[in-house]
């Protein structure tokens, strides 16, 4: 951080917020307008502003993202209008996994304990398959462990476990998640590879 009491000045360098300011013009005149299937024009600016895009990436033009420097898009992700990416620190998201409408990752909070209340920034990782459904809140420093599912408007204050359908607030393992169309526990399908 640029400074570590929030009350005297900005906790982010000049050369940082200025590079949110010129990233802000651009979402506002080239991401948020363009059309919804436009996808690779929006994996493009993101490109242009250091995110980490892999092929087949869905982010759709409500998608609110503070840096797109502090995020890693693998394959065939969806992250849904709507959806806000605060991520001042690193946010992943991975293969196939989807974010939903209203959902909000946060990779930042402050410090409460210290005086000059400075920020405090946790990676957010989001495992493959995994699903983050409507207006969940996701905490600083929370992974979500590969097929999980976290329910709407969820509060994970804490790691999830994979293949696990997790709700509430704060959200819970619940039950194993189960994949209908084979009948087939993923956990089998993991330990066989």
């Amino acid at each position: 951080m640029h400074n570590t009491d929030t009350f005297t000045g900005p906790s982010f360098s000049l050369k940082n917020r200025l590079a949110r300011v010129l990233w802000g013009v651009v979402s506002f005149v080239l991401f948020k307008p363009s059309p919804k299937p436009f996808h690779s024009w929006r994996s493009f600016l993101l490109r242009c502003f250091g995110a980490k895009v892999n092929r087949g990436v869905h982010v759709y033009p409500g998608v609110k993202i503070w840096a797109p420097w502090n995020l890693e898009l693998d394959d065939e992700c969806g992250i849904a209008n709507g959806a806000i990416i605060y991520n001042q620190g690193k946010i992943t998201v991975g293969k196939r996994a989807v974010i939903s409408q209203g959902a909000h990752l946060c990779s930042g909070t402050h410090d409460y304990t210290k005086k000059g209340f400075p920020l405090m920034t946790r990676p957010i990782h989001i495992g493959d398959h995994a699903w983050v459904a409507a207006e969940a809140f996701i905490h600083p420093g929370v992974t979500i462990a590969e097929g999980c599912v976290v329910g709407a408007r969820s509060v994970v204050t804490k790691d999830m476990p994979a293949w696990m359908v997790c709700s509430g607030h704060p959200c819970k393992p619940i039950k194993d998640r189960i994949i209908s169309d084979t009948n087939i526990h993923l956990d089998t399908l993991l330990v066989s590879k």
